[in-house]
């Protein structure tokens, strides 16, 4: 049975290594990961690096690998690969599964404003603080670039390009990431207001426990839309059982 994951995110890394643990159902595993980190955490099996080339490049992969299931493991806010991904497995007629983490809630004591994009965060951000700790990755950098009156800590895996904020300092750093140590950053560095996406999984999420507890307001930037129709699961246990009864 030929499987890939769409991957880049640690659901997909973990679900290739219990696919790997089971070399009894003799499965090949391709991960293919978009390439915008510049050294990631490669996981077991084959492993492509670049784009498809849309919906009809992948579909056409997928047909000349003879992939029998498909697998979205990308990261939430990767919307575009997975309408892809859905055109591309009925294009080839191969089954498709999303692997999607559960978003954060709310709990007791957060103050939380939730923003469509980038953008509306920006605009969030006047009225709720002015040295703002920003954890939505290195690329959208430029919805932020406008606001001269506000300092920036950018934490991203590899350096920021422009056009980004011209009061910026950036921390490289890659999770998971501790309570102790996010408490540490917001008081060292001063922040009064932190900006992140709704990215989901335990590795990010202390700092919102951080948060909570400093009485910081936090710009939660929502989930771009799903495609329709497609089967999912949360974990990566789920899918390896997904793709047993398949392999059947």
């Amino acid at each position: 049975m030929r499987v890939l994951i769409l991957g880049g995110t640690t659901e997909a890394r973990r679900l290739a290594e219990l696919l790997a643990a089971e070399v009894s159902l003799g499965m090949r595993v391709t991960t293919s990961l978009a390439g915008r980190v510049a050294a990631p955490r490669l996981p077991p099996g084959e492993v492509r690096i670049g784009g498809f080339g849309g919906a009809d490049g992948l579909a056409a992969w997928l047909r000349a690998h003879r992939v029998d299931a498909l697998v979205d493991a990308t990261h939430p806010f990767a919307g575009t690969i997975s309408f892809n991904a859905a055109r591309a497995a009925a294009t080839a007629g191969v089954p498709l599964l999303a692997l999607r983490r559960p978003g954060w809630t709310p709990v007791e004591g957060d103050d939380w404003h939730e923003a469509g994009s980038l953008d509306e965060a920006a605009g969030l951000l006047p009225a709720l603080g002015r040295r703002v700790f920003l954890t939505t990755g290195r690329t959208g950098l430029a919805a932020f670039a406008g606001l001269d009156g506000h300092w920036f800590l950018v934490r991203s895996v590899d350096a920021p390009v422009p056009p980004h904020p011209a009061h910026m300092d950036v921390l490289l750093d890659r999770g998971p990431f501790t309570l102790e140590g996010e408490r540490e950053v917001l008081l060292r560095h001063r922040v009064d207001v932190l900006v992140t996406k709704d990215s989901g999984g335990a590795a990010t999420a202390p700092k919102l426990t951080a948060a909570r507890e400093a009485g910081l307001p936090v710009v939660v930037v929502r989930r771009p839309p799903v495609p329709a129709g497609v089967p999912t699961v949360t974990g990566p246990g789920a899918a390896a059982d997904w793709l047993r009864e398949r392999h059947g």
